[in-house]
């Protein structure tokens, strides 16, 4: 997508690790930013080459040339100023900052930044205050920025605390035209498994009433992050995962995920049903697979079919994919491995060839319904009912990193952008 607005349009990102670096990468093949302002906030390495090196090579998807541009393509970071700390990555002027590490020390206003993607996974509370001694989203106001988009959930550590009004999750796909540029300043774009999920979980409710849905839940087989450890080491005071402490190199670590909750504040519905989320760890780079479960009151037909099946829930899928979430969620029978997805641009790919259903029976003694006036029993032969339920099974991949959430984040970030005037 070329850029659509004025000549200078600039783009702030705090943070050069894995989302911060395909981030840049993301936004210098998209051009719809004229020039990129990137926050490091310390020395790296020892030049400036040291920084180019850590922009244009990567362990999981190689170069950036050759990885957005083909294998054909020639190098393309080169220093312009290094005085100046001015680099051109794929012909995009890269300004490259290292003197703040809290962000409201960083001159955005300087740079005139109007919005800046903070990638550091540091800074996740919307409560804290610009002035807040350890940093904070709200800091990045305070150096001059207009709106700022968070890589990450937001945690809000005072549960007497409740989300600010100015600050709002939002998904690209399922609900970004909630975005208000005159009410909202700090934007969550949620988390990679959240934006798989929520991209799931839409079709089903969009197709099928929401009182239809019993129960949830999530597993994700998910890659290793930079969370964990490298060798098993000792946990530091207080922590209660002791398997975070874990090789990552040697092990299967069952973890949480706050999946589940922050679903909630893109897909409010859901509430409604209780949802459960888990992950799973595994030593992979990148690329993750969703397992959904979802349990739904039925219907049977004469033939003892259930209403909900694996056809009809693929067929909603399906036309998901042609349809409303068109270039987000993919419909697949290839009978994939996370290799296939590495880099993908889909929120999710739905491996159709596993959506499984299995219908069952729930015996209901409707006298001991909590609710049920006992007068509405009066006259019924027995108040025992059965109840058709169809557990559905389907499974979802997405690349964790650049396929995934770093695209779908940089859709966010473009639409927030073309709001603001």
């Amino acid at each position: 997508m070329t850029r659509d607005r004025g000549n200078d349009v600039a783009l702030g990102i705090n943070g050069l690790g894995r989302i911060g670096k395909l981030t840049l990468w993301h936004h210098v093949a998209r051009k719809y930013f004229s020039r990129l302002v990137v926050n490091v906030g310390r020395a790296v390495g020892q030049n400036l080459e040291a920084v180019c090196s850590v922009i244009e090579k990567d362990s999981t998807y190689g170069s950036i040339h050759r990885f957005l541009f083909g294998v054909n393509a020639d190098p393309c970071v080169r220093i312009v100023d290094r005085e100046r700390n001015l680099l051109e990555v794929a012909g995009v002027p890269v300004q490259v900052l290292q003197t703040a590490r809290n962000p409201c020390d960083i001159g955005w206003r300087d740079h005139r930044v109007r919005i800046v993607v903070d990638t550091t996974g540091a800074f996740n509370d919307p409560t804290w205050p610009m002035d807040h001694p350890g940093g904070s989203l709200r800091g990045h106001l305070g150096a001059g920025a207009e709106k700022v988009l968070n890589s990450a959930a937001f945690k809000i550590k005072d549960k007497a605390l409740s989300t600010p009004e100015d600050a709002i999750t939002l998904i690209y796909g399922c609900n970004h035209e909630l975005f208000d540029p005159r009410s909202h300043q700090l934007i969550s774009a949620a988390s990679c498994t959240t934006t798989a999920l929520a991209h799931m979980v839409k079709p089903l409710l969009d197709h099928l009433h929401d009182s239809a849905i019993m129960t949830a839940s999530m597993s994700t087989v998910h890659a290793l992050t930079n969370s964990q450890s490298v060798l098993d080491n000792v946990p530091k005071a207080g922590a209660k995962d002791l398997r975070r402490n874990r090789s990552v190199l040697n092990s299967i670590i069952l973890t949480s995920s706050g999946a589940a909750k922050a679903l909630e504040e893109v897909v409010p519905q859901i509430r409604q049903v209780g949802f459960m989320a888990d992950a799973v760890r595994v030593p992979i780079a990148t690329e993750s697979l969703i397992i959904l479960n979802v349990t739904f009151q039925s219907q049977v037909g004469p033939d003892g079919r259930s209403s909900v099946n694996h056809e009809m829930l693929n067929r909603i899928f399906q036309e998901a994919a042609s349809g409303t979430q068109k270039g987000l969620l993919v419909y697949s029978e290839e009978q994939n491995v996370p290799s296939d997805v590495s880099g993908m641009r889909a929120a999710v790919v739905i491996e159709g060839v596993e959506t499984h259903t299995r219908t069952g029976f729930l015996d209901l003694n409707l006298a001991q319904v909590p609710g049920i006036d006992p007068k509405a029993l009066e006259g019924l032969r027995d108040a025992r009912v059965r109840v058709p339920v169809t557990h559905a099974k389907i499974f979802g991949w997405y690349d964790n990193e650049y396929g995934s959430y770093t695209n779908l984040l940089g859709d966010l970030t473009v639409h927030v952008h073309r709001r603001l005037d």
